[in-house]
């Protein structure tokens, strides 16, 4: 099996020697190279396409954040875990949303940092102890959250009437299920027409649909 290409970027020089030498005592790991900043990470990363970076996030010339946004959108391949001291829920989704694949403390065990890349290595997404309980905690709060409904400026009815529009139905058969006149449910979709600001029903349609309506 071939070994997973690394590079460490840290500003911390004895912490990134001692980073560099358990992984160097790995069979299944090769450090290929080292940066000091952000800016260094960046181009070392783009420069030598390794496997994987051991990225810090508070560092000199360019966070780790930033640093990790440019590896990810110009090597998408690159996967990115982070290790650092910061364990904020500010830095730990500004990581994620940068495209770091994992988060771990600098707390964590020897062998929970060559675990976590070898798992991101293998295409995995990978959260410190700590780290995963914050993430979990954030999502289940997300979930409890009541979902905020599409189209707001509709009135209820015509809510539901959008509804039935991007399912294909006609205004006849809306009156129908609705009991209504064909002319209320006219009206009804005229008024949809013009605060959603479309032209014509195809238009609402597609809004509807993208919206998860019909």
């Amino acid at each position: 099996m071939e070994r997973i290409r690394v590079l460490v970027a840290d500003d911390h020089e004895d912490f990134r020697h001692g980073v560099e030498a358990l992984l160097a005592s790995t069979t299944t790991i090769e450090v290929v190279g080292h940066a000091a900043d952000g800016m260094a990470a960046v181009t070392l990363a783009l420069d030598l396409q390794p496997d994987l970076v051991l990225m810090d996030l508070h560092m000199p010339r360019l966070n780790g954040v930033e640093a990790t946004a440019r590896i990810v959108q110009s090597s998408p391949h690159i996967s990115v875990l982070v290790l650092t001291m910061m364990e904020d829920e500010e830095s730990v989704f500004a990581a994620v949303r940068a495209g770091a694949r994992g988060y771990l403390l600098k707390g964590a065990r020897r062998q929970e940092i060559v675990r976590s890349i070898e798992a991101v290595g293998a295409g995995e997404v990978i959260f410190g102890p700590g780290i995963a309980d914050r993430v979990m905690t954030y999502f289940r709060s997300v979930r409890a959250r009541p979902a905020v409904e599409a189209f707001p400026e509709l009135t209820d009815r015509e809510r539901v009437v959008l509804g039935l529009i991007a399912e294909g139905k006609e205004n006849a058969e809306i009156a129908r299920q609705l009991s209504l006149s064909v002319k209320t449910v006219r009206n009804h979709a005229s008024n949809i027409f013009a605060k959603l600001q479309v032209a014509h029903r195809a238009q609402a349609i597609v809004m509807a649909r993208d919206a998860g309506l019909g």
